[in-house]
């Protein structure tokens, strides 16, 4: 017992365990292992009492304090007091939210290796089940990335950025750690069969996401505080802010050195042409030769044609951007699908994680049609990523915004069953958004969004945008409802804003999934929208639904402040509004 107190006196340096390339991941698995295991054992990683009376403890203010604002106070409490030296080390709201941070690596670092021991004996998993179980290390490693971040950028408050961005950073890179323990589960979700996989992770999964939840609650918590107490300050005093116009560009800056900018923005490193007269024939092919981690924009050139293949964009290529010759010229498609045993989250024609993607001028497109459920043709994961002028094509579960903030302008989105979903912070602005004509006896519903946790930075907003109907769809809409969205997660979010609705949307707005569930917890508001599907007085009663009638409460889903779009955005080169 001595030794294991000796090892586990130096858990807390754990940070050092996150911030390993994902090469050498595999090495320093098998050397941390037994400290994982005695880490299990004397309730770190499963969160439960020491043997020790709790009069034996000692009294940890601060720890109560912090452990207060989350929704498992007992797991952090129980967690953090297990700590060797942890009196010593729990002198202040912060250094709370470190431990948790690393006890929390270390419960990933665990359902990493129970994953990988169901894939080394897995002799008799489907297909689908061994491609959850990819799917899974895939979010195991990108969520310990995230935990990684998230410490550095924890080691940095308050300084190097405004609260407010710390805060949102924060806040994201938790809110996505937790979204992808959720993905990770839902892989195992569609069949039966793929619930035996299912229940072996669900232990360790459900524990990591309650860890998440407890940073973020106490990130929240400490954050929310000090930007208050910051405004307080500076009540008195206005801060000077840049006055941006309509299309988001600075005042100042003129139309020539818009145009120059943006000119500037498009100069290709690499060229795309199926036929041979670019660098390369496949956007795969482009992509793979990227840099990793380049801090540059690298600008992949993709020529007129219809590119059959499914692309991936990793978490290690950052700022990529896809130009193509127009929405209609440049088509990248394929035909993933889970009826022919592919995950939902596998499906994507295009799957892109790498920060800082941006995409114009381009379809995506995935073929497989209604009868083979979910198939998707974009799932973006990317933090800081825009698309412009693009068309995402499909049926069910077209556009999978999955996580991180995301921004899509003046863009056509069409499909049938839940087709935009997922739990990113995600706003569309002047965009198409199209039902379309599904299989006989079923619904159509625009959104699904799932956030899990009532203090996840995440939601889906739609703002300056028509919802109407394909032209299939049109003449057939009555034997087909079409819905607003229906929740995927308790605490599912959606806003409707200062957007056209035809009558192609029920009267009714929204749709239940399992009967009362969710509909207290969520949260669905509507605000100034026109058309003739926008008449609220006949919507739902739930609790959950809301016809915003406040500008300041809608301001909070404005691209300025619901993905930090003022901070970021002017980057892309691409037009947006941050306000109403």
């Amino acid at each position: 017992m001595t030794q294991m107190k000796e090892l586990l006196t130096e858990f807390p340096d754990s940070s050092k365990l996150i911030s390993i390339s994902k090469e050498n991941r595999k090495l320093i698995f098998a050397l941390f292992a037994t400290l994982v295991h005695v880490a299990a054992a004397v309730g770190i990683v499963i969160g439960v009492n020491s043997h020790k009376s709790s009069d034996s403890q000692p009294d940890f203010a601060v720890l109560k304090t912090s452990c207060g604002s989350t929704r498992f106070p007992d797991l952090c409490y129980s967690a953090i007091a297990n700590v060797p030296e942890a009196a010593q080390k729990v002198t202040s709201q912060k250094a709370v939210i470190e431990l948790s941070l690393n006890l929390t690596a270390v419960a990933v670092e665990h359902s990493y290796f129970t994953i990988e021991k169901l894939i080394a004996t897995g002799e008799q998993l489907t297909k689908r089940e061994k491609s959850a179980l990819h799917d899974c290390l895939e979010t195991v490693d990108e969520t310990l990335d995230e935990l990684h971040k998230a410490m550095e950028d924890l080691q940095e408050y308050p300084s190097k950025k405004s609260l407010t961005k710390h805060a949102d950073d924060l806040k994201t890179l938790l809110s996505a750690a937790m979204t992808n323990q959720e993905t990770c589960l839902d892989g195992f979700s569609h069949e039966d069969a793929d619930k035996k996989v299912r229940n072996a992770l669900l232990e360790g999964g459900v524990h990591v996401e309650k860890m998440c939840s407890n940073v973020l609650a106490m990130i929240k918590n400490m954050t929310d505080t000090d930007i208050t107490n910051e405004q307080k300050a500076i009540s008195n005093r206005k801060l000077k802010e840049e006055v941006v116009d309509k299309s988001g560009w600075p005042s100042w800056l003129s139309a020539g050195d818009r145009k120059l900018l943006q000119s500037s923005m498009m100069t290709p490193n690499v060229v795309v042409a199926a036929d041979g007269s670019g660098n390369y024939k496949t956007v795969s092919a482009a992509v793979a030769a990227a840099p990793e981690g380049s801090s540059k924009r690298y600008i992949i050139k993709i020529k007129a044609g219809v590119y059959r293949e499914n692309v991936e964009v990793p978490k290690k290529k950052k700022n990529i951007m896809f130009i193509g010759d127009g929405r209609n010229n440049t088509i990248i498609t394929a035909s993933r699908n889970v009826v022919d045993g592919s995950t939902t989250f596998n499906s994507a024609t295009v799957a892109v994680s790498g920060e800082g993607f941006l995409a114009r001028d381009i379809t995506f497109q995935n073929t497989a049609g209604p009868s083979k459920h979910q198939a998707v043709a974009l799932r973006v994961g990317a933090d800081l990523s825009a698309f412009y002028q693009c068309d995402i094509l499909a049926y069910q579960d077209t556009l999978y915004v999955h996580s991180n903030r995301q921004f899509y302008i003046n863009c056509l989105v069409a499909g049938t069953v839940d087709f935009i979903f997922g739990n990113a912070a995600a706003v569309f602005q002047d965009c198409d958004i199209h039902a379309r004509k599904p299989n006989s006896g079923q619904k159509n519903m625009v959104t699904a969004q799932g956030r899990t946790d009532p203090n996840q930075n995440t939601g889906i907003v739609i703002h300056k945008s028509r919802i109407g109907a394909t032209s299939e769809l049109q003449p057939v809409k009555s034997s087909f409802p079409t819905y607003l969205g229906r929740p995927w997660k308790e605490y599912s979010r959606t806003v409707i804003m200062q957007s056209t609705i035809s009558d192609v949307i029920q009267p009714a707005g929204w749709h239940e999934r399992d009967g009362n569930f969710a509909l207290s917890a969520l949260y669905y508001g509507e605000y100034q929208n026109s058309g003739a599907g926008a008449a609220t007085s006949k919507r739902v009663t739930w609790k959950g639904f809301k016809v915003i009638t406040s500008s300041s409460e809608a301001q909070k889903f404005t691209p300025g402040s619901f993905i930090a779009g003022g901070t970021w955005l002017r980057a892309t080169g691409f037009p947006f509004s941050v306000g109403l």
